[in-house]
């Protein structure tokens, strides 16, 4: 059963927990499991988080960077290759700006310091499991400086002409032009008056024509395009 399979059914947000520190490991999946999230597999390295999350199918992974066998940037972008529907929140000791933007380029939805509450990480997982980004205070700025300074600079060159610009909807640009200004899933969703997964899938809609891999990619494309100004 694939990750989207699990999240269209009800119950509980399933969850893994990926640390290398046992002892941190156990407490965060004690923490989610006494908040009423469904704790379906932990991993203690890169190589372990992979093949676990592919048969544990969860709706959010709670990932650690600083990993053994594999790093954590390589494993969020492997999973969410594997199923764009997965949502990853990092949960690192590193504030590095590096790290964070690394980790939302390789496809991660939120980064939260393992400074944060249980509270902090409780809310933030839920959040992330709705498609919300999340992030520790001061870092939403950061992404989305990067976001604009991605976007400012010149595209690199083509092997040929310009290709003929995919035709999306009055819909899919309409939710693309929210996602650019930074508007969560949810909000685009009332503000459109329809449901979070007609929002969700617009924007895989909009990934699969535009031929983009995750939403730092389609911001990035709505921001050249201006459609954050519209």
């Amino acid at each position: 059963m694939t990750g989207q399979q699990e999240r269209d059914g009800a119950g509980a947000i399933r969850v893994m927990v990926v640390d290398d520190h046992p002892m941190w490991r156990d407490a965060v999946a004690r923490d989610l499991t006494e908040a009423g999230f469904d704790v379906v597999a932990t991993a203690g390295d890169g190589e372990q988080a992979v093949r676990r999350a592919g048969a544990a199918a969860p709706d959010v992974l709670v990932l650690d960077l600083n990993l053994p066998e594999k790093p954590g940037v390589q494993v969020c972008k492997e999973l969410v290759g594997a199923d764009p529907a997965l949502r990853v929140l990092v949960l690192s000791a590193s504030g590095e700006h590096a790290d964070v933007l690394e980790a939302v380029k390789s496809g991660a939805t939120g980064y939260l310091l393992k400074s944060a509450s249980t509270e902090e990480l409780t809310d933030a997982v839920r959040r992330t499991a709705a498609g919300d980004p999340v992030f520790t205070p001061g870092l939403a700025g950061l992404v989305l400086g990067e976001y604009r300074r991605l976007a400012s600079e010149p595209a690199p060159p083509t092997g040929g002409g310009e290709p003929k610009a995919p035709q999306l909807t009055e819909r899919e640009t309409e939710v693309l032009r929210l996602v650019a200004k930074g508007l969560s899933y949810k909000q685009i969703a009332e503000r459109l008056v329809i449901s979070h997964r007609t929002v969700q899938n617009h924007v895989q809609n909009t990934l699969g024509k535009l031929q983009l891999h995750n939403r730092v990619e389609l911001v990035r494309y709505a921001i050249e395009r201006g459609l954050d100004d519209a």
